[in-house]
């Protein structure tokens, strides 16, 4: 028994610490807070799954703590100590324990690949109402306007949590769908016999995920004054439209026709 919990607490610690280093690989920096990273919250739902919700809860917490100590300039923002406590709290702590819920479909989903996906959507989800909440109350009137800041707030935080999402949930199906994660050892997991080429399905899926990217990063970004912070509805005007109709229709057009190919050469 002490050996087994020796193992997870050392495994726990190496996921963590893969964590925190996908963690400073940005795709994309927002300058008023907030990141699109490569699938940095995955290692501790992955922790999660293989070991319980209480190991999950606790990796998160502490996961949570190192992202604190790697963003302590925010803090520099707020004054009074109860702002303080809002935002370790809500944009650290707890935003991020909630990554150790995404465990919590094992039992009841039986495909490894689909239950890992719906853990990292409600980790991810639950990081975005945080986030949300802390937006509309500590930074309403510093990076976000104190009028309408709840829908301000909904805004300005999905324009890194929606692509963080999509990269999680891919990276969480991707990997549940080879690696069988319920053994004490992952091994690869024996696949049964396909009904097409699955390459084909991948890089369709990779396209209208890099489409939705794209587009979440091309329409949010101009949703916020990047000198003064204020994040304006307005914005919308400013968007280049037709690149984004371009690529989200090229996206779809290229991987319908890919799922055509994948059924047509399917044994």
């Amino acid at each position: 028994m002490k050996q087994t919990k020796t193992r997870t607490l050392v495994e726990c610690a190496i996921l963590i610490a893969i964590a925190t280093v996908l963690s400073l690989f940005k795709l994309l920096d927002l300058p008023y807070g907030g990141s699109i990273t490569l699938a940095s919250m995955l290692p501790i739902v992955l922790l999660s799954y293989r070991h319980g919700l209480v190991w999950g809860l606790a990796s998160g917490v502490v996961y949570g703590g190192i992202q604190q100590l790697l963003g302590l300039n925010t803090l520099s923002w707020v004054t009074t100590w109860q702002s303080i406590l809002a935002v370790i709290l809500l944009d650290y702590v707890v935003a991020f324990a909630g990554t150790g819920l995404g465990g919590v479909f094992r039992k009841g989903v039986k495909n490894q690949a689909v239950a890992l996906s719906l853990g990292t959507l409600l980790a991810c989800v639950l990081r975005y109402v945080c986030h949300v909440i802390s937006g509309c109350t500590v930074w309403a009137g510093l990076s976000i306007p104190t009028s309408a800041a709840l829908l301000y707030s909904f805004g300005y935080n999905a324009t890194y949590m929606i692509p963080e999402t999509i990269v999680t949930v891919a990276a969480a199906y991707y990997l549940g769908s080879v690696l069988d994660f319920r053994k004490a050892q992952p091994t690869r997991l024996e696949k049964p016999q396909q009904t097409g080429k699955p390459i084909f399905g991948w890089i369709a899926g990779l396209l209208v995920a890099g489409g939705l990217i794209f587009d979440a990063v091309a329409v949010f970004s101009k949703l916020q004054n990047a000198e003064t912070g204020d994040f304006m509805i307005t914005g919308l005007a400013d968007v280049a439209w037709m690149p984004v109709i371009a690529v989200t229709a090229g996206c779809l057009l290229v991987a319908g026709v890919l799922m055509v190919v994948k059924k047509k050469t399917a044994k």
